[in-house]
């Protein structure tokens, strides 16, 4: 084969793998993946987002999220909003909006725990919050309306072996309807739930005694740590079961919530194990920041740069 020849085949495979990745084929071919899009949970802000549902939106557009997950305000409903119509603002926001919090039982502070105070200092007041145990069906219908795709349970009680059996009899029947109706179930952790109660670790329980099909988790992974878990392990011991995460940073204490990179969980890591994992989806929490947006934009630019540049 001449020079020429050689030349000549060789411009035409480059122009060739330039075709396809404009046609978006490279990256089947060449085994790559794009960078990850970040989502965030709106309970970040729950202080502030039902004074201006639009407008926060819009900054989490702005700050580079692409995808939410959306849970109770005090507005009730969908930040005040039906679900088809919150789903066409966030549309509109340039965001997807991809998973649902709710309760999975009634709303109860602990013994002894006050009702936080809202921006004006007072105690906060909250509309009646709807909850899987007396609102199934309709928690179920609303979010399929909604077109979500992952449904998830944000806590349920857990303070005795009883609690444990009916909060499980609660996620099994969910999972059922939720099915039904075409959404993913999905069950998100505290802490509590990796302290031994009556002699079991509810966590455990949940896992076992739950659907691997039915029932996923979405894992917080720092409260996973702060309940004595290591994340890479649990992705080991259950491949796949993990679609969805929450990311938030904890003090060298694992008492303070920081934006992620600020605090002392390595996250570099959990990132690499996420294939394991089966994540889909990760979404940016700060439980009450004094200032959400600084939070989130902290949190963006570390995920970015540190964990799936």
């Amino acid at each position: 084969m001449n020079n020429k020849r050689r030349n000549f085949l060789k411009s035409a495979g480059t122009l060739a793998i330039g075709g396809i990745a404009l046609s978006g084929k490279a990256a089947s071919l060449l085994n790559f993946k794009g960078k990850h899009a970040v989502g965030i949970q709106l309970f970040t802000f729950f202080n502030v987002m039902d004074a201006d549902v639009k407008g926060t939106l819009s900054k989490i557009s702005a700050a580079g999220y692409k995808e939410i997950e959306s849970a109770f305000s005090k507005k009730g409903g969908y930040y005040g909003l039906k679900p088809k119509e919150f789903k066409a603002m966030v549309n509109g926001e340039g965001l997807s909006w991809k998973s649902h919090h709710v309760l999975g039982a009634p709303f109860k502070l602990p013994p002894g725990a006050k009702m936080p105070a809202g921006p004006d200092g007072k105690p906060m007041t909250l509309p009646p919050m709807l909850n899987l145990r007396d609102n199934m069906q309709q928690l179920v219908d609303e979010a399929a309306e909604g077109g979500v795709k992952y449904f998830v349970c944000a806590s349920t009680p857990i303070t005795s072996l009883e609690e444990i059996k009916l909060s499980i009899e609660t996620l099994n029947k969910t999972s059922e309807l939720a099915k039904k109706a075409g959404l993913q179930f999905c069950y998100h952790n505290h802490d509590a739930e990796f302290h031994t109660v009556e002699g079991k670790v509810p966590y455990d329980l949940f896992l076992a005694e739950t659907d691997p099909k039915l029932v996923k988790f979405e894992l917080d992974l720092a409260w996973a740590i702060k309940g004595g878990k290591n994340p890479v392990e649990m992705f080991k011991q259950h491949p796949g079961r993990f679609p969805l995460w929450h990311v938030k940073d904890l003090d060298a204490a694992r008492v303070e919530i920081l934006p992620v990179g600020s605090g002392t969980i390595d996250f570099k890591p959990i990132f690499v194990a996420a294939k394991s994992s089966g994540m889909e989806h990760f979404f940016v929490e700060h439980d009450m920041p004094k200032d959400p947006f600084a939070s989130m934009v902290s949190s963006i630019g570390y995920i970015n740069k540190n964990l799936i540049a």
